[in-house]
């Protein structure tokens, strides 16, 4: 840096005092004081692959911040891998820890009087757990992508987590053998990284690039390349300087970028999960969004990557045929981006794309031309109707019968749902009900990646449908409905239904609906009973007592006081 910036810690007039001590023991000297203090949020763990190469990441970012004339604050925060808890009690614990992650940033930071943050993650929660504390302390800040995970090979064809999933359905089904089976869990992974396809955690990535919270490219570099190591480096500089400068959050997260991310998301084929986080996003921002703005932009914006789950690349795939910038320009020309946008970088987003074509390279098949995409509009539909009155998320890429109607099977969990399942207990035509996974009432909203990749293993993708107030997996694809609100938990008309009634999922007109009649569902009502909850103590507790709805991002600051 050409000059030092003054830290918050000597700004609030620590010039001489036991504090300084204790800053003395941790490396710091006399000239130091006056440096910015910089936090590096580190997700490092060795629970899951996603987080595993990070720790290398926050080496080097401590390092270039030292050069870049900053004093770099290394500390820790949590990961849950929803790929290993998926199925399981434990992945009640995967959206809390969101929460628990914004927690600690925005404590640490704050609490040590930080300057600024430079955030790195990698798994699903890592990453709107960081952009939601670093929307609320407003401090200058940047997040670094750990990287996704390069994909996995088996009898020529790409793997990812998600082949594992399915491979189990296509056992039960008798398509594959054990052999089989076994070779595909062996090679799905391969090494350090996020899930490879266009899962949440490569969809969360390539929105906060978009958004202009991380360096051009970055969101879709293998976390085992070393250019993913150069683009941290470069980072930790650009964030000194943004310091310098005070480019601040919500100066970069605003309702126009916002738009550009959800734009991006649209154009990617993203998960389902991010319509959550950037309501959460939105909210500690400061920017009003709500889920009929997906709608909006659902509308305007077509799919023009072809990427896993439901089509056939990975995020290596699209990096190396051009990546984010390529798919944003393409959106740009045509005015589907604000290209006035600040980004961290200082630039705007249109002065950020200057150079990148118009269109993408004819010598490759990732990313469609604008007169060719995959869907004419986006794959994140917003349906609503009596069984979602506030509304419900759809992902409908890859769905050949965006229509159906068929009798409920009612399941009061993911557990008894996927038994069904694997026992050939649920037939063509059927539509399921998975209820009581709720933010509240599961509590912790759970994910149904072995429901549905168990449907599509067995052949069912086309021809089931899935409703839940739960979510799904960035992996998910198929004719599924998730975050249905209100929840069965708080008396949403989803804990109304029974075994057998006639069930519509209509994507083309975006409706959700038990057919039956309004007084019958009054019947209904009048003898329902909220359950007692699952848990009484410990975190879960805690959650399911301050959590909101889904339909505005499952936030658990919402009400308390009042906004």
């Amino acid at each position: 840096m050409s000059e030092n910036i003054k830290s918050k810690f000597i700004t609030q007039g620590v010039q001489r005092s036991p504090n300084r001590a204790m800053l003395r023991a941790v490396g710091f000297q006399d000239a130091d004081f006056n440096k910015a203090i910089v936090g590096i949020a580190n997700g490092y763990s060795t629970i899951t692959p996603c987080n595993m190469g990070i720790n290398q990441l926050a080496q080097r970012a401590e390092m270039s911040l030292r050069n870049a004339g900053a004093m770099p604050q290394v500390f820790g925060t949590i990961t849950i891998s929803d790929g290993i808890s998926m199925g399981t009690e434990g992945m009640k614990f995967s959206l809390v820890s969101r929460e628990v992650i914004a927690d600690s940033i925005e404590t640490a930071c704050t609490g040590q009087s930080m300057d600024g943050v430079l955030a790195i993650g990698g798994c699903d929660k890592n990453m709107p757990g960081a952009m939601l504390a670093i929307a609320r302390m407003n401090i200058p800040a940047i997040f670094v992508y750990g990287g996704t995970i390069k994909p996995g090979h088996y009898d020529g064809k790409d793997l990812t987590v998600v082949s594992s999933f399915e491979a189990v359905g296509q056992h039960s089904a008798g398509k594959i053998d054990e052999t089989e089976l076994l070779e595909i869990e062996r090679r799905a992974c391969p090494g350090a990284g996020s899930c490879g396809g266009m899962f949440t955690a490569n969809t969360m990535s390539s929105a906060f690039e978009a958004m202009g919270m991380s360096l051009p490219y970055s969101s879709t570099m293998a976390a085992e390349d070393a250019e993913k190591a150069d683009s941290t480096e470069k980072s930790a500089f650009i964030l000194v300087e943004a310091i310098r400068k005070q480019i601040l959050p919500r100066q970069l997260i605003t309702r126009k970028s916002i738009e550009n991310a959800i734009s991006v998301i649209m154009a990617v084929g993203g998960s389902t999960n991010a319509v959550l986080h950037f309501l959460a996003i939105a909210r500690a921002a400061g920017v009003e969004l709500t889920l009929d703005d997906f709608e909006t932009i659902r509308a305007r914006v077509p799919v023009l990557c072809d990427l896993k789950p439901s089509g056939r690349y990975v995020a290596t795939d699209l990096h190396k045929a051009g990546g984010i910038p390529q798919v944003m320009k393409i959106l740009l020309v045509r005015d589907l981006l604000h290209g006035d946008c600040l980004t961290i970088s200082g630039q705007t987003v249109a002065e950020v794309l200057a150079d990148i074509p118009a269109e993408p390279s004819p010598k490759q098949n990732v990313i469609r031309p604008w007169d060719r995409p995959i869907y004419a509009q986006g794959h994140l539909a917003i349906l609503k109707g009596n069984l979602g009155t506030e509304g419900a998320v759809a992902k409908i890429t890859g769905v050949k019968k965006p229509i159906i109607t068929g009798p409920a099977r009612v399941f009061e969990s993911e557990e008894s749902c996927l038994d069904a399942i694997l026992a050939g207990k649920i037939k063509a035509g059927d539509v399921i009900i998975i209820r009581y996974e709720g933010p509240k009432g599961g509590p912790g909203m759970r994910e149904m990646l072995a429901p549905t990749s168990a449907i599509i293993g067995a052949g069912l993708g086309d021809s089931v449908g899935l409703i839940t107030d739960g979510r799904f997996s960035g992996g998910t694809y198929g004719m599924v409905v998730g975050h249905v609100a209100p929840e069965a938990a708080v008396g949403g008309n989803i804990a109304l239904v029974e075994e057998g009634d006639s069930i519509t999922i209509d994507a083309n007109s975006r409706l959700l609906q038990v057919n039956i009649s309004d007084a019958e569902l009054a019947s209904r009502r009048a003898n329902w009973q909220p359950r007692p909850p699952r848990y009484t103590k410990g975190v879960l507790a805690k959650y399911a007592k301050l959590v909101s709805s889904s339909s505005v991002g499952a936030v658990t600051d919402l009400d308390l006081f009042g906004n």
